[in-house]
């Protein structure tokens, strides 16, 4: 129901109305047209696409140009709260990971992130970037970067399957904590294309660098995380004063 006379914006309120519309519907339904909410509900045509654009812009529509406007497949959330990797992260949710690697090899480590990582500039790194995909849908982006010094005998099959798992399992290495950066940026042309977005949209980038229980850092990567299918969540305590 839209209240032409409360003090709630009449497009906020169509926002509300569809989402409580889509609740009954499956992602990739199609809506009802910009018209048919402006007849439906006797408000312009412009207050209506305003909320359409708002609730794509949120993640909770998708238009498709010539055929209409449908319901997203809902974002993965990841909370950042905890350290796990992106297979384990899947799994928990019920989604089938995969990862496509794109590049492997060993190379001397550049010099910004030798200092991150805690070794001399020059030193070998090993080098690679992998598509992550949940559910036969790219996800991100990544490329890492792991001293061979630290991570010893990595082999390109090993990187189908969760890092952290092969230094947990098979180095027998403890992992204990990561330093993690996020924010917003557009994509570039080389990152569109595998993630299967257009240049310039939306996306997530994260940086981290993880490290063992002795304190050694073991991992640079750098993500690049599709904002229309991603989204992180933090829970916040305020602090007892």
């Amino acid at each position: 129901m839209i209240i032409k006379d409360s003090h709630i914006p009449i497009y906020y309120q169509l926002e509300m109305e569809i989402k409580e519309i889509i609740k009954n519907l499956q992602p990739g339904d199609p809506i009802s047209s910009e018209r048919e909410f402006s007849e439906k509900y006797g408000i312009s045509r412009m207050t209506v696409r305003q909320a359409i654009n708002n609730l794509v812009a949120e993640g909770v529509l998708v238009r498709q140009r010539g055929k209409g406007t449908f319901v997203a497949t809902p974002k993965v959330e990841q909370e950042l709260s905890g350290l796990t990797s992106f297979s384990e992260d899947m799994r928990s949710r019920g989604l089938t990971p995969q990862t496509k690697i794109l590049d492997f090899k060993t190379i001397p480590c550049p010099r910004g992130i030798a200092s991150k990582l805690q070794i001399e500039e020059g030193d070998t790194v090993y080098e690679f970037s992998r598509l992550r995909i949940a559910d036969d849908i790219p996800m991100a982006l990544e490329t890492s970067y792991l001293p061979t010094t630290v991570i010893k005998d990595l082999q390109e099959e090993t990187l189908h399957g969760s890092i952290y798992e092969y230094v947990e399992q098979t180095l027998y290495l403890k992992i204990s904590h990561a330093t993690q950066t996020i924010e917003s940026t557009l994509s570039q042309k080389n990152e569109s294309t595998p993630l299967g977005i257009k240049e310039g949209a939306p996306v997530l980038l994260m940086e981290r660098y993880s490290y063992l229980e002795n304190g050694t850092p073991f991992e640079y990567v750098k993500s690049i995380y599709r904002g229309d299918r991603y989204k992180f969540v933090i829970d916040m305590k305020r602090s007892q004063s």
